[in-house]
C-alpha cells in the first residue's frame, strides 16, 4: 500500500482505539462497579481522572516528539496505552483502576497528537486532505460505536474484554509504525518549559476537570467552580510567562496565523456544539425514548456510517470550493442536522432519526476533515510540533465543554419547568443550544482570507485552469472575431 495512505492507516488505528475506549467505559460503568465493590457514581474518578492525565501530559507531547523523535513517541504511547488497559482489566479496587486510567491517560495524550506530527511530517501536503480524512474518521466513529459495543461486550462477556482488545490492536499499531514510519525528529530541540509545564498543567486539569463534572452532579458547584477558577489563573498565569520564553510548552503566537486561529476558534465553537452530541443523544434514545443501551447504541452509530461515506469526497469536495466557502457553509448545515435532533420524539419513526443522523454525520466529519487539515496551512515544519500540541488541547477543551454546555442546558430546562425526572422534552433545547454554538463558528471561518489553504487542497491549480481555459476562449473568441471582420471585408 502507498505511504500516502498506510501512514494515515497506522495513525488512525491508534486514535481510534484510544476514541473508542474513552466511550466504551461509560456504558459498562455498573458492571465494572458491582464487580470491584463499588458504586457508579465513585466510579466515575475513573473517566475524571483519565481526563486529567490527558490534560496534564499533552503539553508535554511537542517537546518530547523533538527530543526522542516522533516515531519512537508514538510506539512508546502505544505501547503505555496498552500498559494501562491491562491495568484496567486486572483491577480489583477503585484505586488500581483509576492509576490505571491515568496511565492510559498519559499514552493516550502522547498518542494523538504526535500521531498527527507524524502524519504531517510524512505526507506531502498535496495529499493532507485525503490522509486527515481518514485519521477524522475514528474520531467520530469511536464515540457512537463505543456504547453498542461495550455494551454487547458486558452483556455477553465480561467487562475485562473491553480493555483487553485494545492489546491486539496496539501491538499491530506498534508493529506498523517501526516498519514503515521514518525516524524523524528535531536536529536541535528547544529547551524544555517545566515552568510552563506546571502552570499549563494545573490550568488544562483544573478548566478540562471542572467542564467535564459540571452539570453530572457528581461533586458541588462550588468545588466545580473552585475547579474552572483555579484552572483559569493558572492558565493566565502561563500566558503571561509564556511571552517571556522562546520555547512555551503551548505556543499561543501561531495564533497569529490566520488560518489556525480559524481552526482554534472556529473549531471549539464547531466541536463544543457537536461533542455535546454523544452525551445527549444516548441519554435522550434511552431515558426519554426507553431504548436499552445496547439498541440506543445502534441507532446512533448512524453517524458514523455518514462519516464513513464522506472520507472518499472529502478532497473533491475541499478542492471544488476552498476552504473557506465550505466551511462556513457547512458549519451551518452541520448545525441545521444538530438542531434536527430537537424535533425527535417517542413517535418519530426511527427510520427517519437513522436518516438525519447519516447524513449529518457526512456533514460534521466533512467540517471536521477541513478544521484538521486548514490548521496546519501556513505553519512551517519547525513549528509543527508546536502547532500539534495546540490544536490537541484544543480539542480536548472543546469535547469538556460540550458536554458541559448540553448538561447545563438540560438541568436549566428541568429547573425551568420545576421538573424532578428527566424526560424527553426536556433535550429539545439544549439541542438547539449547542446548534446555534456551533453555527457561529462560520463567522470566524468566513474570516480567513479566500485563498486560505489553496496549496493543501489543490483549489489553486483549479483556479489556474480555470483562469487559462477562459484566456484561451477569449483568445479563440478573438480570433474568431477578426477571422469573421475579415471575411466581411473582403464579401
Amino acid at each position: 500500500m502507498d505511504k500516502q495512505r498506510l501512514i494515515p492507516l497506522i495513525v488512525a488505528t491508534a486514535l481510534f482505539m484510544e476514541n473508542m475506549d474513552s466511550t466504551v467505559i461509560a456504558t459498562s460503568l455498573p458492571a465494572i462497579a458491582a464487580d470491584i465493590g463499588t458504586s457508579p457514581l465513585t466510579l466515575k474518578l475513573a473517566i475524571t481522572s483519565y481526563l486529567l492525565s490527558l490534560a496534564v501530559f499533552i503539553p508535554a507531547s511537542g517537546w518530547t516528539a523533538d527530543r526522542f523523535g516522533a516515531r519512537m513517541v508514538f510506539a512508546g504511547a502505544v505501547g503505555v496505552f496498552m500498559l494501562g488497559s491491562i491495568g484496567c482489566a486486572l483491577s480489583s479496587s477503585v484505586t488500581d483502576f483509576v492509576f490505571a486510567r491515568i496511565l492510559q491517560g498519559l499514552g493516550g495524550a502522547m498518542m494523538t497528537p504526535v500521531g498527527r506530527l507524524v502524519l504531517l511530517r510524512s505526507v506531502d501536503k498535496s495529499a493532507l486532505v485525503n490522509a486527515m480524512a481518514w485519521v477524522t474518521v475514528p474520531a467520530l466513529i469511536g464515540p457512537v460505536i463505543g456504547p453498542p459495543l461495550g455494551g454487547f461486550i458486558t452483556t455477553y462477556f465480561s467487562w475485562h474484554w473491553i480493555f483487553l482488545i485494545n492489546i491486539p490492536i496496539g501491538f499491530l499499531g506498534i508493529f506498523m509504525a517501526l516498519k514503515y514510519i521514518d525516524p524523524i525528529k528535531s536536529e536541535n530541540p528547544e529547551p524544555f518549559d517545566l515552568y510552563g509545564l506546571v502552570l499549563a498543567g494545573i490550568g488544562l486539569a483544573g478548566i478540562a476537570f471542572g467542564l467535564s463534572v459540571a452539570g453530572l452532579n457528581l461533586l458541588p458547584w462550588t468545588v466545580v467552580a473552585s475547579l474552572i477558577a483555579v484552572g483559569s489563573i493558572s492558565m493566565t498565569l502561563y500566558v503571561i510567562h509564556a511571552r517571556r520564553t522562546g520555547s512555551p510548552v503551548l505556543d499561543f503566537s501561531l495564533l497569529n496565523l490566520s488560518t489556525l486561529r480559524a481552526s482554534i476558534i472556529g473549531g471549539f465553537m464547531f466541536r463544543l456544539g457537536v461533542g455535546a452530541l454523544p452525551f445527549l443523544l444516548p441519554l435522550l434514545m434511552q431515558v426519554g425514548f426507553g431504548l436499552s443501551p445496547f439498541q440506543s447504541g445502534l441507532v446512533t452509530f448512524a453517524s458514523a456510517v455518514g462519516a464513513m461515506g464522506m472520507k472518499t469526497l472529502a478532497a473533491r469536495i475541499i478542492r471544488s470550493f476552498g476552504f473557506r466557502n465550505l466551511m462556513t457553509v457547512n458549519a451551518v448545515i452541520s448545525s441545521l442536522f444538530l438542531a434536527a435532533c430537537a424535533l425527535f420524539t417517542a413517535a418519530t419513526p426511527l427510520l427517519l432519526i437513522m436518516i438525519i443522523l447519516v447524513v449529518g454525520g457526512f456533514f460534521r466529519s466533512l467540517q471536521f476533515t477541513a478544521i484538521n487539515t486548514v490548521a496546519y496551512a501556513e505553519v512551517e515544519p519547525a513549528q509543527m510540533s508546536r502547532a500539534t500540541t495546540l490544536v490537541s488541547v484544543n480539542q480536548q477543551l472543546a469535547i469538556s465543554a460540550g458536554v458541559a454546555v448540553g448538561a447545563f442546558s438540560v438541568e436549566t430546562t428541568m429547573w425551568l419547568d420545576g421538573a424532578s425526572d428527566l424526560n424527553a422534552t426536556m433535550f429539545a433545547p439544549a439541542f438547539l443550544v449547542v446548534a446555534v454554538i456551533s453555527a457561529a463558528s462560520a463567522w470566524f471561518f468566513w474570516q480567513m482570507p479566500d485563498d486560505a489553504g489553496h496549496e493543501i487542497s489543490g483549489r489553486k491549480a483549479v483556479e489556474i485552469a480555470s483562469r487559462k481555459g477562459a484566456a484561451t476562449a477569449a483568445v479563440k473568441a478573438a480570433t474568431e472575431g477578426t477571422q469573421d471582420a475579415r471575411d466581411q471585408r473582403l464579401g
